[in-house]
This record gives structure tokens, C-alpha cells and sequence, in this order.
């Protein structure tokens, strides 16, 4: 089931101003920019492939998602994109792409083991021999989820002109790798505020590296943060650049 943060029209159009453009969005587009054929899992408002294709990509370029209202942005936005409504399953995409992405901690969405084996099968599948799947997860060493507090609440301006504030709460205690947390937006032109649940996944280095080997991916580089800064215990991120192997 999609969250309401992104099966919402009205809050899917905050999601790129709540998540403007950045340093992992700069990454990403790297990869992107030197791929023929790119499938984005999990594109949201399209926003990597937007910019991929106004900075001159002339190639490929697929956004898939599940939430309709997500492509709903996508689509006002660019014609030279496919967008595609769905996940992994949807389509049969037999090693039709160079690059497979998912940013935007997307990867954490697939809480089970079984349909984490099932996606990355899917990925190993579309991507022709020696492509690249390049994703990202938070570090659980660093414990991102112990900021996630109702007092750090942070307010934007929405399309409409509207302040809108927007604060998350951790669902507790948190036992294994997974984190059960609401994210609740609210303004004082609504009649009530819209609660979205949502629960991911932080898996650990060696934890996902088994999955990737055993999906038919070889390892090829992980880092901790955007700038390629080594995969240190306090580091934030698991940035995983990972080849279909042959």
C-alpha cells in the first residue's frame, strides 16, 4: 500500500519543496548523464530524470512508481520522460537498461525479505549484463531515526501559499531493523491534520551485501556519504554502487 504522504494530490505537490534538489540528487545524476537506457524505481515527482533530460540526456529515460498522484506531478512537468505507474512487478523489462537508480532512500521500503528478493531480481533482470544498480539506505549505526521527534517540526510554503508544518514520530520501542514512524502535516487552513505511516527498513552492510550476491550483483563500490567519503561506522549513508555480474 502506498503512504498517504504520497498517495495524497495535496501532499505529493510538497513533496519537491520539502526535498529540494541536493547533493545525493547531484550523484545520482552522474550515473544518470553517462547511462544510455535509465530506469528510476520509486521516482516520485521525477525529479532526478526532469533534470536528466533539460541537461541534454538523449537517451532512455523510465520513472516508475506506485503512487499515481506522485506521477500526477511528474507528468506537468516533462513530456520527454516514460513514467510508468507500478512497481517492479508491473513490467517484464528483460536487460533493457544501462542504470537502475533508487534514490531518495527508496530501497528502505522493502521491509520483507521476501519482496526484497523479489525487487532486486527484478532489477538484476533489466539491467543488461554489466550494468549498475546505484541506491542508497541510512547507516543503521547512526541512528537516524532517534531525531525523528514531534519538537523538530519544520514548516514550508505550499503551492498554494499556505504554511504547511510537517513533523514525525517514532513509533516505540524499535526492535530489529525496522522503524515504524508517523509523519503528520498540518496547517491552519485544514480542518485536520493528514497522518501518513510509514515503516522502513536499516539493513546493515553485510546484511544487504549478502542480498545483492545472492540477486547476482557484485559489489563495486559503497560509500558513507555524497562526496565518496568511506563507509565508516558513523557514517550516515550506505551509497551502494553495485554491477550485474555476468
Amino acid at each position: 500500500m502506498v503512504d498517504r504522504s504520497f498517495a495524497d494530490l495535496s501532499l505529493a505537490a510538497l513533496y519537491d519543496i520539502l526535498n529540494p534538489w541536493g547533493p545525493g540528487d547531484d550523484f545520482y545524476l552522474g550515473f544518470v548523464m553517462g547511462a544510455g537506457a535509465v530506469l528510476d524505481v520509486g521516482c516520485g515527482t521525477g525529479q532526478l530524470l526532469r533534470r536528466a533530460h533539460d541537461d541534454g540526456h538523449r537517451g532512455r529515460l523510465v520513472g516508475l512508481d506506485p503512487a499515481a498522484a506522485m506521477l500526477v506531478q511528474a507528468r506537468r512537468r516533462d513530456s520527454g520522460v516514460e513514467w510508468v505507474l507500478g512497481d517492479l512487478r508491473t513490467r517484464d523489462w528483460g536487460a533493457e537498461f544501462d542504470l537502475v537508480v533508487m534514490n531518495g532512500h527508496a530501497f528502505q521500503v522493502l521491509v520483507h525479505d521476501e519482496e526484497l528478493r523479489a525487487a532486486l531480481e527484478a532489477v538484476r533482470a533489466a539491467l543488461r549484463p554489466g550494468g549498475r544498480f546505484v541506491f542508497e539506505t541510512r547507516n543503521p549505526r547512526a541512528r537516524a531515526w532517534e531525531a525523528w521527534t514531534p519538537e523538530r517540526v519544520r514548516e514550508v510554503t505550499g503551492p498554494d501559499g499556505d504554511a504547511v508544518r510537517v513533523w514525525h514520530e517514532v513509533q516505540r520501542p524499535v526492535l530489529g531493523d525496522r522503524v515504524t514512524f508517523t509523519e503528520t502535516y498540518d496547517s491552519d487552513t485544514w480542518q485536520r491534520p493528514r497522518v501518513s505511516r510509514t515503516t522502513l527498513r536499516f539493513l546493515g552492510r553485510d546484511t544487504l551485501n549478502r542480498f545483492l550476491h545472492a540477486a547476482g550483483f557484485n559489489v563495486v563500490d559503497q560509500y558513507g556519504d555524497w562526496g565518496r567519503g568511506p563507509l565508516t561506522p558513523a557514517a550516515t549513508e550506505i551509497i551502494t554502487v553495485a554491477e550485474a555480474a555476468p
